[in-house]
């Protein structure tokens, strides 16, 4: 290997010219020295790190539709939850390459191992961070100031051969570690200082382990593990393959650890013949995807990632007085939080940052510069503020975009006309979306985000209480696009080529499971109509309606039907026709008919009371639905159950409040019933369970009923000591459940009907209420 120029290590040969430029992923100074350096080299092939097998993608780089952030998406065409992302920023070095390749028409290649082999196997990768050893050395003990002070601050092309010449010096020192089969290629090992996109990150959400930092007291060595040495073996045989095919001027772009190995003498190509024999392969497939800058920072987990993207990004975007521009994005930030920040703020900020970088001898202030001032001016010590600075600007977020002829599968390609023709943009950011579903457009998107959570896609979350309210005509969403969201799409187009024929598929096949009964089926119904999925709902009535004849649990079918009578009652809100659900419904209602005799029978309290919660739930939704025949159907049943001894007084106390509520039963009748609760045949126990059945949740019945208050009252008044502290603990819950309100009207009520409470007067004023007549008159615009 000869020198002869700052730009890159190179070297010449009787086959042309090779410049090594070994740089860190995602680094804009690394980055506009790299596109400095190739347009001073004027290659006729790139080389970049990156999986082989992208190559035909590359010509999607220059449609204007192409917006970094992005990734390369590798994924098994069989197993599509096996997948990596090889993500590119504006700043990252290899994006830069890219785009001058297909800028000035150069050809280009990626060299690393193909996504066929990346996905076969997983990776193990361990050991120290090399950067970490740079920095140690330069008297840093944190390895992202040490980079940003050396390389990201500084656009000289001479710290190529500086990098390549420190990272041979370590890799002679490293530990070579013996062949295992857990080597693997999914993803970098900490001692990879090149990481991903070399290296992918894997999905869902793979962490690599935690370098050691330079002040360890028993630090790892350096390891050139087997998944890096095929790596690079696999690099060396593309760069012969490039000079065989007559390339003369070759730019190789690769992690900066990797550099060393690139150079020449490559050594013998059958030494690297035999790394590669046998490595195992997969069918795999490899699209571009939009990738976002929180997935770009290392706080991710992303293997490669860097701590403050948003940063990088504004450093390789403004190129004239980025400092001043930095703080003057800050400002703007923390006005739009009504925080008070001037002019002057941002002027004396600039100052003290420039001042440290000054006092630390630095070219330019960095970010741990700019944080300082920014603490010390504009947030004024504030920690709390700052982090908002972190998270919104130094991280930030951006969502990039690909083209629309970018390879992808046809459940993708419906996904985004959808999106495009509702106007559903994908963002990074999160955004409330207030929909009226008496709106065409509002309605359809409801449907798409209803199915799309139902493929596992959450893009849209709803708010509380709005997922499954199909009674209203509002929903609100909160909306966010991961970048994972790709891979779920994927995942998601073995069930059919549309948004709609997958979601009928899966939510059939789930409901066609096993584990799934009466309150499942009934779920999935629900969930069908908020989708609209006119192609499941046939098979899942069907279903359900066996279900429910074979389920002899009554308490299944209590728990199933209120949510096929709101299916019913509220379907046509969006315009579905639900009318074969009756049948379903009213063969339930008379199986929970016929089966609640046995199910009250021999309960304890625990169960009286979860029995109580459903019998008041199915009672609202029987009429709610606003069928007579099944009303009457429901009342009949209960006035049954009341008369039967044998039943929790918990549950008797509930029916007669239920029976009364519907005009079954009168006060009197009411007030027969309790006073023969209370009789002096039943143990306080019983008459306790009674009472809180029948005023349990409704507290103003005692209110307005001064019988039955009395009835109550004297039964509580002539109970013993012994027995009261029997009853107690159910009174407490039972009147503890009153709202405060009810709770001191029961009590003014207690003291107008009790002993010595002061007769009432029935006398009326005449003149007082001709005011007040006339007084309304004047308000109802109607003559006194």
């Amino acid at each position: 290997m000869s020198e002869s120029g700052p730009e890159a290590v190179h070297s010449t040969s009787g086959s042309g010219e090779t410049r090594i430029y070994g740089i860190r992923h995602h680094g804009p100074g690394s980055a506009r020295s790299l596109r400095s350096a190739l347009e001073a080299f004027r290659p006729d092939m790139v080389l970049i790190e990156g999986p082989a097998d992208a190559d035909p993608l590359v010509p999607h780089m220059a449609s204007a539709a192409m917006e970094p952030p992005v990734a390369l998406l590798g994924y098994v065409a069989d197993e599509p939850a096996r997948a990596a992302f090889w993500p590119y920023a504006v700043f990252s070095p290899e994006w830069q390459a890219l785009r001058y390749a297909v800028e000035n028409g150069i050809a280009v290649r990626f060299c690393d191992l193909p996504a066929a082999m990346a996905l076969a196997v997983e990776d193990s990768g361990n050991g120290r961070d090399a950067l970490a050893e740079l920095a140690a050395a330069g008297g840093y003990d944190d390895a992202e100031r040490w980079w940003d002070a050396v390389v990201e601050s500084s656009t000289d092309a001479a710290t190529f051969p500086a990098i390549t010449e420190a990272m041979a010096t370590l890799r002679e020192t490293a530990r070579i570690e013996p062949a295992s089969d857990s080597a693997a290629a999914t993803g970098p090992g900490p001692a990879d200082a090149s990481a991903a996109p070399g290296g992918p990150t894997t999905v869902p959400g793979s962490h690599t382990a935690e370098a050691t930092g330079p002040g360890d007291p028993h630090p790892e060595p350096l390891v050139l593990d087997r998944h890096t040495l095929v790596r690079e073996a696999h690099m060396r045989q593309v760069l012969r393959q490039a000079r065989k095919d007559g390339a003369r001027r070759i730019a190789v772009v690769c992690g900066a650890w990797h550099a060393p190995a690139l150079c020449d003498p490559l050594g013998p190509a059958n030494a690297d013949q035999r790394l590669l024999k046998g490595l195992p392969k997969v069918k795999a497939k490899l699209t571009w995807v939009p990738w976002t800058h929180s997935r770009l920072a290392a706080a991710s987990g992303y293997g490669a990632g860097v701590p403050s993207p948003g940063w990088y990004h504004h450093l390789f975007t403004a190129t004239e007085h980025p400092i001043a521009s930095w703080l003057t994005k800050v400002a703007r930030l923390l006005r739009g939080h009504d925080l008070p920040v001037s002019s002057a703020h941002i002027i004396e900020a600039v100052r003290l940052a420039e001042t440290l970088a000054a006092l630390r001898s630095r070219p330019l202030a960095g970010l741990s510069e700019v944080t300082e001032a920014t603490r010390a001016v504009l947030c004024e010590g504030d920690d709390t503020v700052l982090r908002l600075v972190g998270a919104e600007l130094v991280v930030g977020e951006a969502l990039g975009a690909v083209p629309a002829e970018t390879p992808t599968v046809p459940l993708e390609a419906d996904l985004r006309a959808q999106a495009r023709s509702l106007r559903l943009k994908q963002e990074a950011l999160s955004r409330t979306l207030d929909l009226d579903l008496r709106k065409a457009r509002d309605i359809a998107k409801s449907r798409l985000l209803h199915r799309l959570r139902l493929l596992g896609v959450h893009w849209g979350v709803p708010e509380t209480g709005t997922a499954g309210s199909t009674g209203t005509f509002r929903e609100t969403w909160e909306l966010r696009w991961e970048p994972e969201f790709a891979v779920r799409v994927i995942e998601a187009s073995r069930w059919g080529t549309t948004v709609q024929a997958a979601a009928e598929a899966k939510i059939l096949d789930t409901a066609g499971g096993d584990g799934s009964g009466v309150a499942e089926l009934t779920d999935a119904l629900e969930f069908a109509l908020l989708a609209e999925l006119p192609g499941a709902l046939d098979g899942l009535i069907h279903r359900l309606g066996s279900a429910a004849a074979i389920d002899h649990d009554i308490t299944h079918l209590l728990a199933a039907l209120p949510g096929v009578l709101r299916t019913l009652r509220y379907g046509d809100v969006r315009g579905t026709d639900t009318s074969a659900l009756a049948q379903v419904a009213d063969s339930m209602l008379v199986r929970i008919c016929a089966g609640l005799p046995a199910a009250v029978t021999g309960l304890g309290d625990e169960t009286a009371a979860a029995l109580r919660a459903q019998l008041d739930t199915v009672n609202t939704a029987i009429h709610t639905r606003n069928d007579t025949e099944s009303t009457q159907r429901w009342l009949a049943a209960l006035a049954r159950l009341a008369d039967r001894p044998d039943i929790h007084g918990m549950l008797t106390g509930r029916m007669v409040r239920l029976l009364c509520d519907a005009g079954r039963f009168d006060s009197d009748e009411a007030s027969r019933r309790l006073a023969a609760a209370l009789s002096i045949g039943n143990t306080a126990g019983a008459k306790a369970a009674w009472v809180d059945g029948f005023v349990g949740g409704r507290g103003l019945v005692l209110v307005h009923d001064r019988a039955l208050l009395r009835l109550v009252d004297d039964w509580l008044a002539g109970l013993t000591g012994d027995q009261f502290m029997e009853v107690v603990p159910l009174l407490r819950r039972t009147f503890g459940a009153f709202e405060s309100g009810e709770r001191r009207a029961i009590g003014s009520a207690v003291r107008d009907t009790g002993p010595g409470a002061p007769a009432a007067r029935t006398e009326i004023d005449t003149e007082r209420g001709a005011l007040v007549l006339r007084a309304v008159a004047e308000i109802l615009g109607v003559p006194a």
